[in-house]
């Protein structure tokens, strides 16, 4: 999968994966940037709260603790924005315990329905945090007011503003209920704040005058109010000039103009719809639209792939009947199985995938070659590729699947074999997933894009010297900036002409094929997640061979294919030229 990380410069080693716990990095005291610490820091930014020696404490609602709480780790970087994985039910007793450890008492055990309102105002919270902001700073009697609160109590406020605003939920009830946990979890002047802040906000709602910021001005000043209504980052510090850019928002209407980037980001703060793929070892799609059916989870077939299903609600019933568990389903986005289709894996062949974890394009790709042939997965992360191992035993491809734990770049200077077909989907910024990772937007600057493109560009290099000639290699991501797609597919190719695009019209629908013969998953357009991919073909002419060097090797050592090919174009042309390091060029 392409992974969503946070960069170092120049390290391949120290790149954190989106599906892990994100490590904020900056170090601040505002509320509008990420912090660095552990989970001890939420209680000591909670010391005035009463000790309640983990009681029992039935009059806070679960969902509203648990939310809080998880809030808090999100931003100061202990936890990921979605509450959904595999455990189901198990994941709620989690966070009951860090409600305990945090807040010093428990509630009543969390339910499904409370999962789902957790995962519903924890990711809108999320989503809308710059928004939210704005009004309640707007809101505050003065500008330091808000910068000041305490971490709790800005979340506090940051949920009841969403659940007035964005979900209409009745406002006393809302005021109410945050206005107790305020005092619970903090103390009586906290709770009388939240009150008058949250009931200012409803009579402003009531009379439609909330303080919103106005499209208008120069480019700049549109930019930043347009940040702010679709809640998308308002500031990026450049390290060169140290000036202040809306950086998202600007650069989006550069490549989309302003409608269309009003278009992406509205889908960015829509709701995610999720997708499940039948893994074939174990269901077929039939079989799985059957377990959806008695589990009452609506859904519609993709019209794109055969064994996907799209959901726009009901994935923690489905992680709770343990479908995933039991391998009779993985989630996976329809647009990263167009990538799949891209690389066209046939049975018997050799595939490499350069930066496999989590593994779920290994699985499927393994899982359309009818247990014949393999995919190597390669990955820098030993426990990841543990977990792939372990999942393609569940479903019934181990046979097909082979793990290598190795940075890329150093596998590649040391190889020896070459394969059919590479498949490489780099660490990315992950701009086309920002609906279904409601925190990502918050943790992205313009300088991570130019360590990232300085690592892709690596990355290519390396994965294109194990495909073998006359092989395919395919660069993807789960971005939708060209600078991390088009252009550096351009870069490689100035260098490298020994490869060819080749187009991927033969492999996914036409409403996916941009211009150049690139994939390309349009989020607006096709309500996937963003994602794009190139197919390269590398050429028999212009890979390291001299005939004469050629023809010296043991037989059994001679590719017979690449002997026709070079003794059929060195009759065609009369001669062979060379270059300086025997490349054939002509």
């Amino acid at each position: 999968m392409a992974h969503v990380v946070s960069v170092r410069f120049s390290l391949y080693s120290s790149i954190t994966i989106a599906a892990e716990t994100q490590k904020l990095q900056t170090t601040t005291t505002t509320h509008n940037k990420p912090k660095t610490s552990n989970i001890s820091t939420l209680k000591k930014a909670s010391t005035t709260r009463p000790n309640h020696a983990h009681k029992l404490n039935l009059e806070i609602s679960p969902h509203r603790a648990v939310s809080a709480v998880r809030l808090m780790r999100i931003e100061l970087g202990g936890a990921f924005a979605d509450l959904l994985n595999e455990k189901g039910k198990g994941s709620g007793n989690n966070e009951m315990n860090y409600v305990a450890r945090t807040l010093g008492f428990r509630t009543r055990d969390l339910d499904g329905r409370d999962l789902r309102l957790v995962t519903d105002i924890v990711g809108g919270t999320i989503r809308w945090r710059r928004f939210l902001d704005h009004l309640i700073s707007s809101l505050c009697h003065d500008q330091n007011m808000f910068k000041n609160m305490e971490p709790l109590l800005v979340q506090i406020l940051r949920m009841g503003f969403y659940e007035i605003v964005k979900l209409d939920m009745p406002p006393y009830a809302v005021v109410d209920e945050n206005v107790r946990l305020a005092k619970v979890a903090l103390r009586p002047g906290a709770g009388n704040m939240v009150n008058g802040i949250l009931r200012k906000l409803v009579l402003l709602k009531e009379n439609n005058s909330l303080p919103l910021p106005k499209v208008e001005g120069d480019d700049r000043s549109q930019a930043r109010a347009l940040a702010i209504l679709y809640s998308h980052p308002v500031v990026s510090l450049t390290t060169l000039f140290s000036v202040m850019q809306n950086w998202m928002v600007r650069r989006w209407t550069k490549y989309l103009g302003q409608e269309g980037a009003i278009k992406l980001m509205s889908w960015n703060n829509s709701d995610p719809h999720f997708n499940l793929r039948a893994n074939g070892g174990k269901s077929t799609r039939a079989e799985l639209l059957k377990q959806l059916d008695l589990l009452k989870v609506p859904y519609e077939p993709s019209v794109h792939l055969d064994g996907f299903v799209r959901l726009k609600t009901g994935l923690q019933a489905v992680i709770q009947a343990g479908l995933l568990k039991e391998g009779i389903c993985s989630v996976q986005d329809e647009s990263a199985g167009l990538v799949v289709s891209v690389v066209d894996p046939q049975p018997g062949e050799s595939i490499v995938d350069c930066c496999a974890a989590p593994g779920g394009k290994t699985l499927y790709m393994a899982s359309r070659m009818s247990s014949q042939g393999k995919v190597y997965a390669i990955d820098i992360n030993k426990g990841r590729l543990r977990i792939l191992k372990e999942t393609a035993k569940l479903h019934r491809v181990d046979d097909v699947v082979t793990v290598i734990c190795s940075d890329l770049r150093v596998f590649a200077e040391s190889n020896t074999v070459r394969f059919d077909k590479v498949l490489l989907d780099v660490p990315c910024s992950g701009l086309g997933v920002l609906s279904k990772r409601a925190d990502l937007r918050w943790n992205r600057n313009l300088e991570d894009l130019e360590q990232l493109k300085d690592l892709q560009d690596e990355l290519l290099v390396a994965a294109s010297t194990l495909v073998k000639p006359g092989g395919v290699l395919v660069y993807s991501t789960c971005s939708i900036d060209p600078e991390e797609n088009e252009d550096r597919i351009e870069a490689f190719l100035i260098k490298h002409p020994e490869f060819t695009i080749d187009s991927v019209d033969r492999f996914v629908p036409s409403d996916f094929i941009t211009k150049h013969g690139f994939y390309f998953s349009d989020p607006v357009k096709h309500s996937l997640d963003g994602a794009f991919a190139a197919r390269l073909m590398a050429q028999i002419f212009g890979h390291r061979c001299c005939i004469s060097k050629f023809c010296l090797l043991p037989p059994d050592q001679q590719d017979t294919r690449i002997l026709q090919e070079l003794t059929s174009r060195f009759f065609t042309v009369g001669c062979v030229l060379l270059n300086d390091n025997d490349t054939i060029v002509a």
